[in-house]
């Protein structure tokens, strides 16, 4: 059973395989985007700080891209599907960020769950076929490629980064403040 801490979070786990605890620190990252997102009506999901464009929309649509990059295109080699796969990225990178806007709170968060839930399948595919050795089925231009150990750690440092932001967004649209 894992424990839930306050926020309704689930805590990583203390005494776990390397594995294990990459991806309970990961789904910790995970957890702490939707409560910082959570409660918060369409404004405040379009709500910016400062002379920033991030807002919690952004960066609910913005990691559901991540998600679905690195783990169905860069780990197993999977065409880009909707709506990742008609987007010009050359021409707009910010279009994940740009086009939040377009949808509902309700919309944001289907995006980025089926996101999350694919990625959990998609990671434990590739741990029971190789393990956290297993290397991304794309590789670089350089003719390298990551490894599933890479691409958790990078996740976790992607979540963390923009949970700092979602943390001066959310206190800026309602008070909200912790951790």
């Amino acid at each position: 059973m894992t424990d839930l801490d306050e926020q309704g979070r689930p805590e990583p786990p203390l005494a776990a395989d390397e594995a294990g605890t990459l991806l309970g620190f990961l789904d910790f990252q995970r957890a702490t985007l939707a409560w910082k997102c959570s409660g918060v009506d369409e404004d405040g999901l379009r709500a910016t700080v400062g002379s920033s464009s991030m807002t919690l929309g952004g960066l609910l649509k913005h990691m559901a891209f991540v998600e679905n990059d690195w783990f169905a295109y860069w780990l197993h080699g999977r065409d880009r599907q909707p709506p990742w796969d008609a987007v010009d990225w050359a021409s707009d990178r910010d279009w994940d960020w740009r086009t939040a806007a377009d949808h509902t709170g309700e919309e944001l968060f289907a995006i980025w769950q089926g996101a999350v839930d694919l990625s959990r399948t998609l990671a434990a595919d590739a741990i029971a076929d190789g393990g956290l050795d297993r290397p991304a089925a794309r590789t670089w231009s350089d003719g390298r490629a990551p490894s599933l150990r890479w691409i958790l750690c990078h996740m976790v440092e992607e979540y963390a980064r923009h949970n700092g932001h979602a943390d001066l967004i959310r206190e800026a649209v309602d008070g909200q403040t912790g951790e």
